[in-house]
């Protein structure tokens, strides 16, 4: 995309309401974001409970004959689903390379089990060869690195989780 297309396009946008613009065309995108995008969630109880099957029991031969059944138990407790744990995610605000360290030689930023402050760079997203530190918006203790170093992530993956 040229310059002035691309100067173009913001002088279109501003004094608008719009606080976010997506453009592609065919390879090309273009991303413009204004306004601060919450990066951080308060991680709550989950409130969606999931209907299981339950087997019946041995049916006569007639049943049999009309094709398996299955009885659903709405609000049925579910064993498997693990409570939320408490604390604040940090999600990537957008699409990168996750990176744990400012350099391959370097060591991580945070572990897990060591305190942050509230603004301490966490980790580093790269996007389209920037490198973007992500900041604790909390302080806290640093519970859980969801994401290995040099992975990819999406917008609004989770990254880590901070008990506060």
């Amino acid at each position: 995309m040229d310059v002035e297309k691309l100067k173009a396009i913001v002088a279109a946008l501003e004094g608008t309401e719009i606080t976010r613009f997506d453009y592609r065309n065919g390879e090309e995108r273009l991303l413009i974001r204004r306004g601060h995008e919450p990066v951080y969630t308060q991680v709550a109880a989950p409130t969606v409970q999931m209907a299981h099957a339950v087997t019946p029991p041995p049916a006569t031969a007639a049943a049999t004959m009309a094709g398996p059944a299955t009885a659903i138990a709405p609000g049925a407790p579910a064993a498997a689903e693990k409570p939320a744990a408490p604390g604040v995610i940090v999600t990537s605000p957008f699409v990168g390379t996750f990176y744990r360290a400012p350099s391959p030689d370097a060591p991580p930023f945070v572990e897990v089990g060591q305190s942050v402050r509230k603004g301490q760079t966490l980790c580093i997203v790269e996007a389209m060869k920037l490198m973007n530190e992500i900041e604790a918006e909390v302080a806290g203790k640093v519970a859980e690195i969801f994401v290995e170093n040099g992975q990819p992530v999406e917008f609004g993956e989770p990254l880590f989780r901070i008990e506060t």
